[in-house]
């Protein structure tokens, strides 16, 4: 089996994926518009169609994880591409929200096309390329993130959003039958999984290292959701009207996704050397700051450098969790510990939009940079202690031995 094809094949199937998943994600509160949603309400519908998707995704996660281990990664692919295709091509001919809920709903349960591919990627990887290898997930997945709401952007601004829906169902289609042609399973990624999904979850919070792993990432995660409904409607306050503001935005969405293509491969070797907690701490520190400093931005010209900024730092979280992950499961039991990663994910996915509703429409949505950017901050001094407690109990251990 050849790790590096498989490796070079996920990551650029993962990137059409998150190209076609952003190319219609961030713009859906002006579809909201398009399709008869009053101004008004439209803050309340975003948060919604947010939200259902991951809750249903988040749900269905540890499922399809211990299907992956059961029956194979590939077969999972395989089934999430083609059936998201189906979810986006249905989305192209809503008339009205609640058609546009059902097809979000379909979509959570179509998910888990990125977690299977990260779940090949760790059984095949050797173990002293995990870091570098997960990183370069991260990379495309985050290329994905540039391209799509850019050419989302350029596509509804010159022929209407419905013309995306259909573009992103072609390319996550495509994606799915590159894997399908080039991606070798390993042998061991499949294994008979006793028990059940229950058992499952009972194992997985007796792991004290994997709780923290699950909870670190549900809380970024929704921190980082807590902006993702709101920056096109900022991107118009900045800008004063409305004028060319899918474009805009998609550019603006972009900045911290290309920062983070950059810059992921380098966290990822960064923590292979020195340590994925060192790698966490300085990730939200950086992020935090420059997440608080967007509260500051008057004009879309600092505020796109402050996004840019924000994703240099941001994109360093992932890799080392992912990588901190890895190492709490066997080679046999990836496919659920990506699974349960995911739900964590997707639970921070479904609370961010709605925390991000809530206080918006109670104190507008400059006020939010604040909030986020101290949650991260506060998370980066939590790393820091606990790395010094894991520095405190060597060194108690080490003197014992001496």
């Amino acid at each position: 089996m050849n790790w590096r094809r498989n490796l070079w094949t996920l990551a650029f199937a993962v990137m059409l994926s998150g190209s076609s998943y952003t190319m219609v994600i961030p713009f859906l509160p002006l579809y909201l518009l398009d399709i008869g949603v009053t101004p008004e309400r439209v803050n309340m519908w975003s948060g919604l169609l947010f939200s259902i998707t991951f809750l249903v995704a988040a749900v269905m996660a540890p499922y399809w994880g211990r299907c992956a281990d059961k029956s194979g990664r590939r077969r999972m692919i395989m089934r999430a591409g083609f059936s998201l295709a189906a979810v986006y091509l249905l989305g192209a001919f809503v008339r009205n929200p609640v058609d546009l809920l059902v097809v979000r709903i379909l979509q959570g349960v179509a998910n888990g096309f990125v977690p299977a591919s990260m779940a090949i990627v760790a059984a095949s990887t050797p173990p002293d390329k995990m870091g570098f290898s997960l990183g370069i997930m991260q990379t495309t997945l985050l290329i994905g993130g540039i391209l799509g709401p850019v050419l989302g952007g350029t596509l509804s601004h010159l022929f209407g959003m419905r013309l995306s829906f259909v573009v992103a169902a072609f390319i996550i289609f495509l994606g799915t039958l590159m894997v399908g042609r080039l991606v070798t399973e390993p042998e061991n990624c499949q294994a008979q999984s006793p028990g059940s999904i229950w058992d499952d979850l009972k194992a997985a919070f007796g792991n004290r290292k994997l709780v923290a792993v699950l909870l670190l990432l549900f809380s970024v995660q929704a921190v980082s959701m807590i902006l993702q409904p709101l920056i096109t409607l900022y991107v118009v306050q900045l800008q004063g009207n409305t004028e060319g503001v899918i474009l805009t935005a998609g550019i603006v969405y972009s900045l911290a996704g290309v920062a983070g293509a950059v810059s992921a491969p380098l966290w990822g070797r960064m923590g292979q050397r020195t340590g994925f907690l060192r790698i966490l701490m300085l990730a939200f520190f950086g992020a935090g700051i420059f997440n608080l400093g967007q509260f500051f931005a008057d004009d879309i010209y600092k505020f796109g450098v402050l996004q840019f900024l924000y994703g240099l730092f941001i994109v360093g979280v992932y890799p080392a969790i992912n990588t901190i992950a890895v190492s709490c499961s066997d080679a046999n039991s990836q496919g659920r510990i990506f699974g349960l990663t995911t739900t964590a994910n997707q639970l921070g996915s479904m609370v961010g939009p709605l925390i991000g509703g809530a206080i918006s429409s109670w104190i507008g949505i400059k006020p939010v940079f604040l909030v986020t950017g101290g949650v991260l901050l506060v998370l980066g001094g939590i790393i820091f202690l606990a790395g010094l407690f894991v520095a405190a109990a060597y060194h108690k251990e080490h003197q014992s031995q001496c």
